[in-house]
């Protein structure tokens, strides 16, 4: 285990007969949001965890309700540290679920390009990194999920980096898919999810956004975490589901804009 990794005295499997039973998924950004409702739903399908986030103090109340079976505080988009966690882990895991790294919205003229670099070469890199790690960690037939997102495929003003990465996860995914096989690579593309992350972008904004959300999508409703974490566990216990994009936005790109 990585020198960065705390040990946390397993709580056991939550549900012996769930359909994670046995299984271990590493969560990178499960401390907060999508990752850790999904640390959560793991735990309740009888799946043991290891989590890993930047925020100690974030990461040490994940820990406190899930019990995993250990920790690491690491910055993901630190590829060479990240790459070298997952190879160090004891033993193989059957899924690595990562949902680090955040939107980009910056207009041309305010543009810093070694900024706008790091944005979309460092989303890149990662997943490399940790589908480079996932070929000798992750047990056949397990899976590799990103988190993407779909916000980015309507052109606009200051999505020009953002409008690139989500263009480029969904063909990177496809071709993982191939390289790792019979590891599975997937990928989940997001609208809108209310998340902490959200009321970050948001502010003040964010009630106003989500009462907007309510009347217009399809589904009379806002995507909460607990939705992309459902479809996060479906795609590790469905093994047949390999290099494709799922998207899950309650209809969001139906609407007209």
């Amino acid at each position: 285990m990585s020198a960065d990794a705390e040990a946390v005295m397993p709580g056991g499997s939550s549900g012996a007969h769930g359909e994670l039973a046995g299984q271990t998924v590493v969560v990178v950004g499960g401390s907060a949001g999508i990752g850790l409702e999904t640390a959560r739903q793991v735990r309740a399908a009888g799946g043991d965890l290891v989590l890993v986030a930047r925020n100690a103090e974030r990461l040490r109340r994940a820990a406190d309700e899930l019990r995993p079976l250990s920790t690491a505080v690491l910055d993901a988009q630190d590829t060479g540290h990240l790459e070298r966690f997952l190879a160090e882990l004891p033993g193989r895991v059957d899924h690595v679920m990562v949902t680090a790294g955040g939107p980009s919205y910056t207009p041309l003229s305010e543009l810093d390009l070694t900024d706008a670099a790091r944005d979309f070469g460092g989303r890149i890199a990662m997943m490399l990194a940790v589908a480079r790690a996932g070929r000798e960690k992750v047990r056949a037939g397990g899976t590799l999920l990103f988190i993407g997102g779909t916000g980015g495929r309507r052109p606009a003003p200051g999505m020009a980096v953002m409008s690139a990465v989500t263009a480029a996860l969904p063909a990177l995914t496809a071709n993982l898919a191939l390289e790792v096989a019979p590891v599975r690579v997937n990928l989940i593309a997001a609208g809108f999810v209310d998340t902490p992350l959200s009321a970050t972008l948001l502010g003040d904004q964010l009630e106003a956004r989500r009462e907007e959300l309510r009347k217009t999508l399809p589904i009379g409703r806002v995507v909460g975490p607990a939705d992309v974490a459902a479809l996060a566990l479906h795609i590790m216990v469905n093994d047949a589901l390999t290099g494709a994009t799922y998207d899950i936005d309650g209809g969001q790109q139906l609407l007209a804009h």
